[in-house]
């Protein structure tokens, strides 16, 4: 699995391990790219032209052309040609902005501050809320800014979010992706190494 950042990462494991899933057991490792401009090198190593394995990922949806064109120069051109409507088919799914505000949807403002609270942030939150920048923004708008102010934030909040939420509510690009894989380690259709 492809992932933008290492937030994506720990938020598929967490998502994995709140269904009963050991993906490492499974065969399937989730690569944190740091960012979307590496995913031709990822998948020029990773699928049909380098060690030939099969592909999923999970991506920030407004950059889904550069991941489009980072799979084709992969060796993915068929495969895209085969969805031309969406990266969801061959296993790729788009999050409607990033992550985080995913993550703030599907929780909600007061689940989203009772997380925050419950890691002894709420201060932080607050002052942050109270910045001249952020007056009169939603509380939602607040806590994606909050979520998503350094990598260290992300990354730590990211599961946390996730394990609040619970397996049923995690946002559904998600469960999609770990739907997509199966137990087994594979994906539903396998890509072959071109010849």
């Amino acid at each position: 699995m492809l992932v933008e950042g290492e937030s994506d990462r720990l938020a598929v494991l967490a998502l994995a391990r709140l269904q009963g899933r050991d993906l490492a057991a499974e065969g399937v490792e989730v690569v944190a790219m740091a960012g979307v401009t590496n995913t031709r090198t990822h998948a020029l190593r990773l699928g049909p032209r380098g060690r030939g394995l099969a592909l999923a990922g999970l991506y920030d949806a407004p950059a889904a052309s550069r991941v489009r064109r980072g799979l084709a120069d992969a060796g993915l051109e068929a495969a895209l040609a085969l969805a031309p409507d969406g990266l969801e088919r061959i296993g790729f799914f788009g999050c409607d902005a990033d992550l985080e505000d995913e993550l703030v949807r599907a929780l909600g403002a007061d689940g989203g501050e009772a997380v925050v609270d419950a890691e002894g942030d709420g201060a932080s939150l607050a002052r942050l809320a109270q910045m001249p920048a952020q007056r009169g923004w939603t509380r939602e708008r607040v806590l994606r800014r909050f979520f998503g102010a350094g990598a260290r934030r992300k990354a730590r909040y990211a599961p946390l979010l996730v394990e609040a939420l619970g397996a049923e509510r995690a946002p559904a690009p998600l469960r999609a992706l770990l739907e997509h894989v199966r137990a087994d380690g594979g994906v539903h259709e396998p890509i072959r190494r071109r010849a």
